[in-house]
């Protein structure tokens, strides 16, 4: 809708939020997106103050009106004075920035499980020693996915609407980066209260929740991921009411070998008895763990390599992005979802690798002990990398590359 003076409709067609002050001057309010979108599936227009016209504006089948006092609104509804409409805005991106994988030096195998994640969906956990570049290298994850359309670019800031912080227009259209503290409660990391909000799983909704120390988040807030991870959705219920959020992220972890954090490390010695290194691990669940499609290590690597002297160019997160699409593209059209999506009927279709590589996934399942969950998995991976080389056949190579990305404890220190 262009923009301009526009006589006022009938009252019963038209909805107003906000928050007044005792002068009369309107307020922005939390929340007006949904109530945007919410207006127009009715056919109704909105009223909304000023400070809330860009947010609710992003709703485009709403006809949006703004004003800054009651008295404007009143002065419309009596139809003495029309109200300024607002334009549509879904067509702009946000400002804010994403950083470029190209700044990653070496971590070749970590890079390639980071573009496999974001191909398939899958989620993905980085293991090594402090200072080797698994944040840098989670930070990256959006930078490599896919633009948001624009129906995800909508439920993502309708649900940073309804939040504490609110929806900020620099991030309309770019893939929500959650990084929750490993301090985080239950209720910070599903969603909850007495009015209940969305947590950080569904912030991070359309995006990626990234947890850095793994092991350091409390076990029980951590299991509360596990559903989530296989429906896409929450539900929070309290007496009153029950809520149900969104959430459809891609979980990106990171974890040191041991509690010192150098355990395998070359460079370094590791103190900690195999005792230690076994509770330390434990922290995190057989069923959680399960749930992880890549687990890979990030070693240290050599000084030449991390001060560019090499001689080496990293890939940009652009040119990641093209290969991601491509592939995308190619599981769009074969199933309509993305491969981590698949379910067991897809997976027997679409996924089954050829005589050489189904001979080497039976040998893995017995000598691996994979449940029938990690088996799928590691199908659903091995299928995205097999789009990511642009072959229909599931081959062995795509199969041995998947297992991998199953990854095997390492032996622990007498």
């Amino acid at each position: 809708m262009a923009s301009g003076q526009l006589p006022a409709p009938s009252l019963e067609h038209c909805e107003l939020i906000g928050e007044l002050a005792l002068g009369g001057a309107l307020r922005p309010a939390r929340g007006v997106l949904t109530a945007a979108v919410q207006a127009g599936k009715c056919g109704r227009s909105l009223v909304v103050p000023r400070g809330n016209a860009n947010e609710a504006a992003l709703s485009e089948k709403t006809t949006i009106f703004s004003a800054d006092h009651l008295l404007e609104v009143c002065a419309y509804i009596q139809g003495d004075r029309p109200l300024r409409s607002h334009e549509a805005l879904t067509g702009e991106v946000g400002s804010a920035s994403t950083p470029d994988l190209a700044d990653v030096r070496g971590q070749h195998q970590a890079r390639r499980a980071l573009e496999v994640a974001a191909t398939g969906g899958h989620s993905l956990l980085m293991i090594g020693p402090p200072g080797t570049g698994k944040t840098m290298l989670s930070s990256r994850m959006p930078g490599i996915l896919p633009p948001l359309d624009d129906d995800e670019a909508l439920e993502t800031a309708a649900l940073a609407s309804i939040s504490e912080s609110g929806f900020r227009p620099e991030q309309w259209r770019v893939r929500p980066f959650r990084s929750p503290h490993h301090t985080a409660s239950g209720v910070a990391l599903v969603g909850g209260g007495s009015n209940p909000r969305p947590g950080e799983i569904s912030l991070a909704h359309n995006g990626v929740l990234f947890l850095d120390e793994l092991p350091e988040f409390d076990r029980r807030v951590l299991e509360v991921l596990r559903e989530p991870m296989e429906s896409g959705r929450v539900v929070i219920s309290r007496a009153a009411r029950q809520v149900e959020f969104p959430a459809s992220f891609q979980l990106v972890a990171a974890m040191n070998p041991c509690p010192c954090g150098y355990l395998g490390d070359a460079n370094s010695r590791c103190n900690c008895t195999a005792d230690q290194v076994r509770r330390y691990r434990n922290r995190i669940s057989g069923p959680l763990l399960d749930r992880i499609d890549l687990q890979v290590e990030v070693p240290r690597q050599p000084h030449r390599m991390v001060a560019g002297e090499a001689g080496e160019d990293s890939e940009s997160s652009a040119r990641v992005r093209e290969r991601v699409e491509q592939a995308r593209q190619v599981q769009q059209r074969r199933a309509g979802i993305p491969n981590h999506k698949l379910g067991s009927r897809e997976v027997e279709k679409w996924c089954q690798p050829n005589r050489e590589g189904r001979l080497l996934l039976e040998q893995a399942v017995e000598r691996l002990g994979l449940s029938a969950r990690a088996y799928h998995r590691v199908l659903r991976v091995a299928r995205t990398i097999a789009d990511i080389d642009g072959s229909e056949a599931l081959k062995l190579p795509h199969v041995s590359e998947a297992i991998v990305y199953r990854r095997l404890d390492r032996d622990l220190p007498n």
